[in-house]
């Protein structure tokens, strides 16, 4: 290993440990990833530990809990995003649906989750080609996550009066 250009420099005796500012913004960065709106139960209000996920973990646990059989290519907790791969029902094997699932804010609400649903069919040579999706199939599937969502809120209720 050699070192050119170095000569001259007198290292400064505490360059090396890190200033206790930057290390509190580091962790502040970093966040708590189960305090604050994303947690195991309980209260999801807003934390003073610091950045929480921005997004309500009922949607985002009865999201993941609705279409957790769809193959998972992207997952993000803090941005509150899911898309699935593609995926065939065994009883359909040449058509597959594809779901992404935005989780749009930190309150339990209709309006809190979007569903964007993808589907193809598979041509006689082989190849899929893009097809109409049903009308209702995103519906559907917001109106599955928020019924999920509510129950496991109900739940996480009666589990703290109980």
């Amino acid at each position: 290993m050699t070192l050119a250009g170095c000569e001259g420099l007198s290292p400064d005796p505490g360059s090396n440990q890190p200033k206790p500012d930057a290390l509190e913004r580091a962790r502040a960065k970093q966040g708590n990833f189960f305090g604050g709106t994303l947690s195991l139960g309980g209260d999801s209000g807003p934390s003073t530990d610091g950045p929480a996920i921005a997004v309500n973990s009922y949607l985002w646990r009865a999201s993941l809990d609705t279409i957790g059989f769809f193959p998972m290519a992207q997952v993000d907790a803090f941005g509150g995003v899911i898309i699935t791969d593609w995926y065939s029902l065994p009883e359909a094997p040449d058509e597959r649906y594809k779901l992404n699932v935005y989780i749009l804010g930190r309150e339990l609400r209709a309006d809190g989750v979007r569903v964007s649903a993808f589907r193809q069919v598979q041509g006689t040579d082989g190849t899929w080609r893009d097809a109409p999706v049903a009308e209702d199939t995103a519906a559907k599937m917001e109106n599955a996550i928020l019924t999920r969502a509510r129950q496991m809120r109900i739940n996480s209720r009666a589990q703290l009066d109980g």
